[in-house]
């Protein structure tokens, strides 16, 4: 096995990934007041999925909850193993992560559709965290599921 073998882009890799996952910590996660944003209705969805979302914005300082859960500031704030890390931030601005994410050692680190950076990719699966780019986390939940 090699570190591109954390590099999933096929449905049975995504699938696996799907199906172990149960807690997902969402970076760039935005409020209710923003319920017409992906970063919103995403993260409710897997809510009402039944799975764990642990709110991690970059925006809105001033909110402390949100969907019900507590916020974190940063990953390694998060109490407890994160299965994924759903990012909600611009390709240029991942890299800027990517040392939470390693402090965090989340199994599996997701960018949202056209949310992509090869050499935050390759990084990230050459420390053996599993990595899914450019896919809505959402779309492909329910046509994998």
């Amino acid at each position: 096995m090699t570190w591109k073998d954390n590099i999933l882009d096929d449905d049975e890799g995504i699938r696996r990934l799907l199906n172990e996952t149960k807690r997902i910590a969402v970076l760039g996660m935005r409020s209710e007041l923003y319920s017409d944003r992906p970063a919103h209705f995403v993260p409710a969805y897997f809510v009402r999925a039944g799975l764990e979302v642990i709110p991690v914005p970059v925006y809105e300082p001033e909110v402390t909850t949100m969907l019900g859960q507590k916020v974190y500031r940063s990953l390694v704030e998060v109490p407890g193993k994160i299965d994924l890390v759903d990012m909600f931030r611009r390709s240029e601005h991942l890299n800027g992560h990517l040392e939470d994410i390693l402090a965090a050692r989340p199994t599996a680190v997701w960018t949202q559709m056209g949310i992509y950076d090869e050499s935050f990719g390759e990084r990230l699966a050459k420390e053996g965290i599993k990595v899914v780019q450019d896919r809505c986390l959402m779309v492909e939940h329910r046509r994998l599921r």
